[in-house]
C-alpha cells in the first residue's frame, strides 16, 4: 500500500557555497531516500530551501556592500545549478524570503501566542553604541561560558553544540567591527518550551526503535539534564519577517531565524500544492496522521528539529489548521530525524573561510556525479565523523564503481550486444540451472534486505550490501566462463548470460537510489523505454515579494523496486563503460588545491 512520505531537507544558509560536508550532511541522505521510496510507488514530498534571512546572509551582503536580496538570490541560483547537477530530486527547492512562508510563518506564531505558549518578557542584548543598534546573535562573538571555545557565537557555540544564553558569553565582540559592546534591555516573544517539555519528551520515547540512538539519546540527555527552557524567538532586525502584531515597538523587530526556518518545511509543502495546481495536496503529508515525515540534518541541528520544531508543532496544533485552513485538525509530527555527524577532509575540519573545503560545483566540473555520490555515500557520517580523503576516493571510483560494478556491467551487456546480435539470449527460462537459480534467488531477496537498510535509511550498509551482490555476480560468471563457452557450447553461453543480464538489471535498481544517473543510462542499455526516475527542472516563481527560481521535480511513473522481468529476444542498446577511471595522479593535483 503507498505511503505519504515527507523529505525534508535542512535549509542552507545564502553565505557560502555548499562543500561535499553539506551534501553528504543532509542533501544527499534526503535526495537517495526519496529515489528510494519513489521506486517502491510511495507519494514522496521532498522540499527545502535557501534560508535567505538568517544572519549570516546579511552578514555577507554588509561585507559586500550589496543589498540582501541581491546576495542571497546569488547563492539561492548556485545551489540549484548544484542540486541539479548532483541529482538532487527536490519536488520543491524554494526560499524563506517568499509571501507563502510569511503567512505560514505568522501563522504558526499567533497559533502558538492563542495557545498560551508565548510571552513577552525584557532581556539584555549585545547593544553597539558606535552603531547605534542591537546586534544579531551571529554578529557578536566570544568564548563559551560551558566549554571555553573563543570562537563561539552568542547564540550557540559550534564546538560543544550547545545553545547558549547571549547575555553570559564571555569576551563578546563584534564581527562587524562595530566597537565596544554593551548590555542593554530589549523586549521580545518567547516561545515557552517549559510548558511543551512533557510532550516533547513522550514524543521522543515514543520515537525509540526507529530513530537513531546518536540523536535520541543526546535529545533525551538534554532534557533530562537542563529542562527545556523559554527561548526568544523574535529579535531586533530589519530584513525577515514582520512579527505579527500591532503594537508600538514591534514594527522594527522580525521573527527569529530558527524560529521561522523550520517553518520552511510546511511552507515549502503548501508552496509546491499551490505551483503544482493541488492547493490542498500539502495536507496528504501535514494533516495526515499516517504520513511519515523524514528530517536530514547535521548533528548541530538536532536540538531544533527533535525538540524545538516537534514543541511548536504541538504549540500550534489544530490551532494552525483553524487560523490558516479553516479545519481544526493537528499536525503531522516528525517519524524521524535521521542526524549525520561532521564529514572532515584530510584529517581536518573542513573550513571555507581557508578554502579546505571541496566544493560542489567545483567537484562537478572534473567528476561524474555518480562517482561523487558513490563516495559520499560509502563514507557517510551516520554514526561518527568521517573524512574525505583523495587518496580513498580514487580507490574507491577504480576498485567498486569502475572494477567490480561498472565492468560487469559493460563487458556483459557487451558480450551479448555482440554475440546475439544487440538481443537478450534466447535462453529457454525453464532451463535454468541449479548455480543460475541460486543467483538470481540473491539477487531477488536483495530487495528485502537491501531495502530494509534503505527503510532505516543505513544507506552505507544499503550500498555495501548491493555492491556485494554485484561480487557475486562475478564469481559466477568467473566459474561460468561464457567468455569461453561461447566458442563449444552457445546454449550454455546464453543460460549463463541470460541469468547475468538478469541480475544485473536487479543490481541497476538496487544501486539507483545512490547511482541515478549511471542507472538510467543501463536502463536505455537494457532496453527499456519508460525511464526509472522524473525530471528536474528550474522553474521561475512569481510573488508579491518578487521572483524567485525553484527547482522542481516531476516524478515519473510507477513502482520499479522489484527484481528483473527482462525476456528472452528484447532488443538491447551498444553499451558504453557507465564510470571513468581516475589517474592516480588526481589525488596530488586535488590535495595541492587545498587552502590555496
Amino acid at each position: 500500500m503507498s505511503e505519504n512520505i515527507l523529505i525534508a531537507i535542512a535549509w542552507p544558509y545564502a553565505n557560502a557555497e555548499i562543500h561535499v560536508g553539506n551534501i553528504t550532511g543532509s542533501h544527499l541522505p534526503g535526495d537517495i531516500a526519496a529515489r528510494y521510496h519513489r521506486l517502491r510507488g510511495n507519494k514522496v514530498l521532498m522540499v527545502s530551501g535557501t534560508d535567505s534571512h538568517g544572519t549570516p546572509v546579511v552578514i555577507a551582503a554588509d561585507k559586500e556592500g550589496k543589498p540582501v536580496e541581491e546576495v542571497y538570490k546569488r547563492y539561492h541560483d548556485g545551489f540549484l545549478e548544484l542540486f541539479k547537477g548532483f541529482g538532487i530530486t527536490y519536488d520543491l527547492f524554494t526560499t524563506t524570503h517568499t509571501e507563502n512562508h510569511f503567512k505560514v510563518s505568522q501563522a504558526i506564531f499567533l497559533a502558538l501566542l492563542r495557545n498560551g505558549y508565548m510571552f513577552k518578557q525584557f532581556s539584555k542584548q549585545w547593544y553597539s553604541p558606535a552603531a547605534k543598534r542591537f546586534l544579531p546573535d551571529r554578529y557578536v562573538e566570544g568564548t563559551c561560558y560551558i566549554c571555553g571555545f573563543e570562537g563561539a557565537r552568542s547564540d550557540q557555540c559550534d564546538n560543544c553544540g550547545n545553545v547558549l544564553e547571549p547575555e553570559k558569553l564571555l569576551n563578546p565582540r563584534a564581527k562587524t567591527g562595530d566597537g565596544e559592546l554593551e548590555l542593554r534591555e530589549t523586549e521580545h516573544f518567547y516561545l515557552d518550551l517549559s510548558k511543551l517539555e512533557p510532550a516533547v519528551r513522550k514524543f521522543l520515547q515514543e520515537r525509540a526503535g526507529h530513530m537513531r540512538d546518536t540523536v535520541l539519546g543526546e535529545s533525551l540527555a538534554k532534557i533530562e539534564s537542563e529542562g527545556l527552557k523559554p527561548r526568544s524567538i523574535t529579535r531586533d532586525l530589519d530584513w525577515g519577517i514582520p512579527v505579527p502584531v500591532d503594537e508600538p515597538g514591534w514594527e522594527t523587530k522580525k521573527l527569529y531565524v530558527w524560529f521561522e526556518a523550520v517553518i520552511g518545511y510546511l511552507s515549502a509543502a503548501i508552496e509546491w500544492a499551490q505551483i503544482s495546481g493541488q492547493k490542498d495536496a500539502w495536507r496528504e503529508w501535514w494533516a495526515n496522521p499516517g504520513a511519515r515525515q523524514f528530517y536530514f540534518i547535521g548533528k548541530d541541528n538536532i536540538f531544533f528539529h527533535c525538540s524545538q520544531w516537534p514543541a511548536q508543532l504541538m504549540g500550534a496544533g489544530s490551532a494552525f489548521m483553524q487560523i490558516f485552513a479553516g479545519e481544526e485538525v493537528p499536525l503531522t509530527l516528525p517519524y524521524d530525524v535521521p542526524a549525520n555527524q561532521f564529514m572532515n577532509l584530510e584529517g581536518r575540519k573542513i573550513s571555507g573561510s581557508r578554502n579546505w573545503a571541496v566544493w560542489g560545483r567545483d567537484a562537478l566540473t572534473r567528476y561524474d556525479p555518480d562517482a561523487l555520490r558513490y563516495y559520499l555515500t560509502v563514507n557517510m557520517p551516520e554514526a561518527k565523523d568521517s573524512d574525505w580523503d583523495w587518496a580513498e576516493f580514487v580507490a574507491r571510483n577504480n576498485n567498486e564503481l569502475v572494477a567490480t560494478w561498472g565492468n560487469l556491467a559493460n563487458r556483459v551487456l557487451a558480450f551479448c550486444y555482440k554475440h546475439w546480435e544487440g538481443h537478450v539470449p534466447p535462453a529457454d527460462e525453464t532451463a535454468l540451472r541449479p548455480a543460475d537459480l541460486d543467483l538470481l534467488a540473491a539477487i531477488e531477496n536483495g530487495f528485502a534486505a537491501v531495502g530494509a537498510e534503505y527503510e532505516a535509511v543505513r544507506l552505507r550498509s544499503a550500498v555495501a550490501e548491493t555492491m556485494k551482490l554485484a561480487t557475486a555476480v562475478n564469481q559466477y560468471l568467473d566459474v561460468n566462463a561464457p567468455w569461453t563457452a561461447v566458442k563449444t557450447d552457445k546454449d550454455s553461453a546464453a543460460l549463463t548470460i541470460f541469468t547475468a543480464l538478469k541480475a544485473i538489471d536487479s543490481l541497476k535498481v538496487l544501486f539507483s537510489p545512490v547511482l541515478p544517473f549511471t542507472a538510467e543510462k543501463l536502463h536505455a542499455f537494457l532496453g527499456y523505454e519508460t525511464p526509472l526516475f522524473g525530471e528536474q527542472y528550474i522553474e521561475p516563481i512569481r510573488d508579491s515579494l518578487g521572483v524567485h527560481n525553484g527547482l522542481r521535480y516531476r516524478p515519473a511513473e510507477g513502482a520499479k523496486w522489484k527484481p528483473s522481468e527482462l525476456k528472452p529476444g528484447q532488443t538491447l542498446k551498444q553499451p558504453t563503460p557507465l564510470f571513468k577511471k581516475l589517474e592516480e595522479s588526481v589525488i596530488e593535483e586535488e590535495r595541492a588545491r587545498l587552502g590555496k
